[in-house]
């Protein structure tokens, strides 16, 4: 459905501790099955070699996400050949470790001290404006908190590559709602700034 509604990117998560939580051994055929319509994003946290193995065995996946403590030095030498970091922003402080990680691809999340991602907590988009000003050379992704409501002014404020979204397109927690994620898609793809 998200990606007939026009999504250019899919994230599965492969995070047990999540409640968006996919069993890699019974999802990896199918989300193979999907084709090259849409970017498959493999969302990680902390992940053990074993995990890592399936995912690049796999071969059907475009990116990686890594949204845990990973270190720089972890990440680059993952085997993973396109992957993103997550960084979950608690404050202007802690967006500068981003520089410290030798991608281009960088997701800006909002921080929560109780999980990972898929909170809905939304970061402070001035703090992200600032360091996407900051650093041109790298390809910004904005998620945390939203939605709908909001999504055009978030684009507008911090002006990011694209956008990621969860919970704001939920009513109950792992049902994406098909007029929501249409509605979001609209928003998201309008022309910025109006």
């Amino acid at each position: 459905m998200c990606q007939e509604a026009g999504a250019d990117a899919l994230g599965f998560n492969f995070y047990s501790g999540s409640s968006r939580f996919l069993d890699p051994g019974t999802a990896i055929p199918w989300i193979r099955d999907l084709g090259d319509a849409v970017a498959r994003v493999a969302v990680v946290v902390n992940p053990g070699e074993e995990l890592l193995q399936q995912i690049r065995e796999a071969g059907c996946f475009e990116f990686v996400q890594f949204h845990g403590d990973e270190t720089p030095d972890f990440c680059a030498q993952a085997g993973i050949p396109r992957w993103i970091k997550a960084i979950r922003v608690s404050g202007a402080d802690a967006i500068g470790q981003a520089g410290m990680f030798s991608t281009q691809n960088l997701l800006l999340d909002g921080w929560s001290p109780h999980a990972y991602g898929g909170t809905g907590q939304r970061l402070n988009w001035d703090i992200g404006r600032d360091f996407t000003t900051l650093h041109p050379e790298k390809h910004f992704l904005l998620a945390g908190g939203l939605d709908v409501q909001n999504v055009r002014q978030a684009i507008r404020i911090v002006r990011p590559l694209a956008v990621d979204v969860a919970s704001g397109v939920e009513l109950v927690p792992r049902h994406k709602e098909e007029y929501l994620v249409r509605q979001f898609l609209r928003e998201a793809k309008s022309p910025r700034g109006s």
